[in-house]
């Protein structure tokens, strides 16, 4: 398993209106993020404050670069503030193998109990214990 390349894959799948945030976060948000706390609207996350709709894209998703195969490379905006779901991405290498996860090497999905095994060691500092 190779480490994340930023493809925003991800961010791309679940950006728009997939995504929760606790009420700690959103309150955090409120004191110390009022940017971002300007796109939660009654408990959900990512509402335009414009049209009260969810974008169809993580309004704090941006695209770095594009390589010359058009390879998206993106950042995030709220990266040290982003909510837990991003956080503990990816979970399992069944959520990543449907997402298309870039993480992945043929070697996982040949052994995919062992990649799941590499990817809670990865993941360790990200998760909920």
């Amino acid at each position: 398993m190779k480490y994340c390349n930023s493809c925003g894959k991800c961010c791309v799948k679940y950006g728009g209106n997939d995504l929760s945030a606790s009420q700690h976060e959103i309150e955090y948000w409120e004191v110390f993020r009022p940017d971002i706390a300007k796109y939660v609207n009654n408990g959900k996350i990512w509402v335009d404050p414009k049209t009260g709709k969810n974008p169809e894209l993580c309004p704090w998703l941006t695209v770095v670069s594009d390589d010359e195969l058009g390879h998206h490379r993106v950042s995030c905006d709220i990266y040290l503030d982003r909510p837990d779901d991003c956080i503990i991405y990816p979970v399992s290498i069944a959520e990543m193998i449907k997402d298309g996860c870039e993480m992945l090497e043929a070697k996982d999905f040949k052994n995919p109990q062992q990649a799941q095994k590499d990817l809670d060691v990865l993941m360790v500092g990200s998760r909920p214990e």
